[in-house]
């Protein structure tokens, strides 16, 4: 069974307290998801290897830690996903950045793979699946499924709210993928919006409706 670690720093809940209002326009609502992203990558990638390496410093030589593998890779979940990246980018500048875009056949109800494009050797990095919302989970465990057809076998799922169903869907279908959160909500309602939520995430990002 996945991990799910809640990372409910009082930054953290403090911004997305100011997401959640109804009326906080496009713009900052853009900026608290990309600072929130920041933070919470902060957590997401704290067990992340290093190795000493030797460093001269303007005083001496000596062995320090740096990370053991440079190569990760953020994959927003299109749209919503993107509004993440920036956050994300700015605390690891070297990051490499895939893209996946679904949706569903409305007679079938499987999953359309419309877009997939990662960096080369993706399958050698750790990756950080993100999407602001995981309501029932189906959107987020069929970007892991795409992912793993391709070889993929390090994944973390990064999400801004979750509902505990969309929490249940990740665990039984992909229980080796750990799902960092800023907070759990309480349910779906008829519509799958997560209560209370905070609405259309894609149509708040990008002022939509």
């Amino acid at each position: 069974m996945s991990d799910v670690h809640v990372l409910d720093h009082p930054l953290i809940l403090d911004k997305l307290a100011r997401m959640r209002r109804i009326d906080t326009p496009s713009k900052e609502f853009r900026l608290l998801l990309k600072e929130i992203s920041l933070l919470m990558g902060y957590e997401v990638t704290r067990n992340f290897t290093t190795k000493p390496v030797t460093i001269e410093t303007p005083i001496c030589t000596g062995e320090f830690p740096m990370l053991e593998n440079d190569f990760f890779t953020i994959v927003p979940i299109l749209r919503a996903g993107l509004g993440m990246v920036d956050g994300l980018v700015e605390l690891m500048p070297t990051v490499h950045v895939g893209h996946i875009g679904l949706c569903r056949d409305e007679e079938t109800h499987e999953p359309i793979e419309y877009y997939y494009k990662m960096p080369e050797g993706v399958e050698n990095s750790t990756i950080i699946v993100v999407d602001p919302m995981l309501a029932t989970g189906g959107s987020a465990s069929d970007a892991i499924d795409s992912l793993k057809a391709r070889k993929c076998t390090n994944i973390r799922l990064m999400n801004l709210v979750a509902a505990p169903e969309g929490i249940k869907t990740i665990q039984e279908r992909h229980p080796d993928v750990d799902i960092y959160v800023a907070a759990i909500d309480e349910c779906l309602n008829e519509n799958a919006y997560i209560v209370p939520g905070l609405g259309d995430a894609g149509d708040r990002i990008f002022g939509t409706k």
